[in-house]
Parts: structure tokens; C-alpha cells; sequence
């Protein structure tokens, strides 16, 4: 009985594993090494068919428990457990990133002596005619667009 709940304990570690790290890793003013941001994005890459494969291993696993374990708390437990895995690998298809940084798609002005910028704060700067606009950096980190219309034309700012 030990071999299932082996394939049930690692597909359960890997699968949460897929999940976590990449969005851990991948995060907002959050300083990322060059190694752990290939590890994460590889992992990106891989983690569909790593989730498939776990979730798939899991529920044979299951089964095979299943039929030799006689204990329902055991048995729920191990349902609990592969529910987990396969809830992960639905989890893992929604692109987290695009929730997180999403346009912004009417932003707000104030003129320069009213905002409570730092002075060394980091803008992007756009002008048209006679009009202009400085989008701050801290704003644009969780939008990376923003859709505006400047001197009467549309325009996407973005870094």
C-alpha cells in the first residue's frame, strides 16, 4: 500500500511546487536573480504537462489506494489530497500575470505641485502640443499600459 501514497505524496509536491514557485519568483518590486527567473519561466513552460501528468498519476494512485485501503478516514484523506493536486493543475492554466498587470484604462492627473511624488521619483514623460503627461513608474510597475488620450489623440504609455 506504501507505493501509492508514495505517487499520491510527490505528484501533490510537485504539483504545488508548479504552482507556487513561479509566481513567488515572478512577482512585483521584487528583486529576481537571472537563474530563478529562467528556473520559474521553464517551469512556466513545462508546468502544463507536468500538471497533466500529475494529476493523471494521482488519480490511478487513488484508485489502486482505494481499492486496498479499508479505513474511510484514510481513504478521504487521500481523496482530499488528489483533489488538491487536480484543483492546482486547474489553477496553474489562469494566467496569473495577466490578472495582476491589467491596462489602466482611465488614470487620474493632478498638476505637479499637488502630487506627492519624490523628488527622485521615476516617470515616463509624454507631450503632445502643448499638453503632457508623467505617468509614475510605481503606478506603471502594476499596469505596465496605460491607455490615455493626450491633446485629443489616443495613446498607450507603456515600459
Amino acid at each position: 500500500m506504501g507505493k501509492p501514497k508514495r505517487v499520491m505524496g510527490v505528484c501533490l509536491a510537485a504539483s504545488l511546487a508548479c504552482l507556487a514557485y513561479p509566481i513567488y519568483v515572478i512577482r512585483p518590486f521584487r528583486a529576481q536573480g537571472a537563474r530563478e527567473l529562467m528556473v520559474a519561466l521553464t517551469v512556466i513552460r513545462y508546468r502544463p504537462a507536468v500538471m497533466a501528468a500529475c494529476a493523471l498519476f494521482a488519480l490511478v494512485a487513488l484508485v489502486r489506494y482505494w481499492r486496498g485501503e479499508g479505513r474511510w478516514l484514510r481513504r478521504t484523506a487521500s481523496a482530499a489530497g488528489v483533489l488538491v493536486v487536480c484543483a492546482a493543475a486547474l489553477l496553474s492554466r489562469v494566467n496569473i500575470y495577466e490578472l495582476m498587470f491589467h491596462p489602466l484604462d482611465q488614470p487620474t492627473f493632478a498638476s505637479a505641485d499637488q502630487t506627492k511624488l519624490d523628488g527622485d521619483e521615476k516617470v515616463i514623460a509624454v507631450g503632445r502640443g502643448r499638453s503632457a503627461r508623467a505617468y509614475p513608474i510605481r503606478v506603471m510597475a502594476y499596469h505596465h499600459v496605460v491607455n490615455d488620450v493626450l491633446d485629443g489623440v489616443p495613446i498607450a504609455a507603456t515600459y
